[in-house]
């Protein structure tokens, strides 16, 4: 649904929350290679992060990634919103450009109620409460990122 950067993203972002809340900060190669990403383009992704403001980072012996306590959880649609705009759920369902309540294409009134569903789910969900759950063994879809 999402991008691949936008996923690496978010895959990163609740891989360092799950390491920073056993008080450790991850470098690139560890969390590229345990969200299954490339390492390249894991770096150049958090790199990206860390500018916009998601992350901070420290070089050196003890640095890595890690999240400022003091801001507040990241939801997930502001990452992605960050990383490839709204369009995945305001876009059109068919990918045409002029799709609206009053030009509708084939899938519009199906559509809309999905879009709806994953603007609500990315706006509920942080990249925090997916830590937690995955902490709390709820999340099996989040099994892959190895603690």
């Amino acid at each position: 649904m999402f991008n691949k950067e936008t996923e690496y993203a978010l895959r990163g972002l609740v891989y360092v929350q799950l390491q920073q809340i056993k008080g450790l900060k991850p470098g690139i190669k560890e969390i590229a290679i345990e969200i299954d990403a490339p390492l390249f383009y894991t770096g150049k992704i958090l790199q990206r992060l860390v500018k916009m403001g998601f992350l901070q980072s420290t070089k050196g012996k003890g640095g890595g990634f890690y999240f400022d306590l003091n801001k507040p959880d990241v939801p997930l649609k502001s990452v992605i919103h960050a990383i490839e705009g709204d369009k995945a759920y305001t876009g059109c369902g068919f990918g045409l450009k002029s799709c609206s309540d009053e030009q509708q294409c084939s899938l519009h009134s199906q559509y809309a109620p999905i879009r709806a569903s994953i603007d609500k789910l990315v706006s509920e969900n942080t990249v925090q409460s997916l830590a937690r759950d995955f902490n709390r063994g709820e999340d099996i879809l989040l099994k892959r990122l190895k603690s």
